[in-house]
């Protein structure tokens, strides 16, 4: 199944070699929140250059 990717979203092929090298979440402090949302947050800025307050919500 073809699945269509956002232009400044992470493929799931770029998200499969990420996720290998993130940390596991431990059991200390507050629950992390999706580390591929928060990532696509992230490229999103950098690639449009635009202020944090701008990123969208999704």
């Amino acid at each position: 199944m073809l699945v269509m990717v956002r232009r400044h979203e992470l493929s799931d092929a770029e998200w499969a070699v990420l996720s290998r090298l993130l940390p596991s979440s431990g059991t200390a402090g507050r629950p992390r929140s999706d580390d591929r949302l928060v990532l696509n947050g992230i490229v999103w800025k950098l690639r449009t250059g635009s202020a944090w307050r701008d990123v969208p919500d999704r």
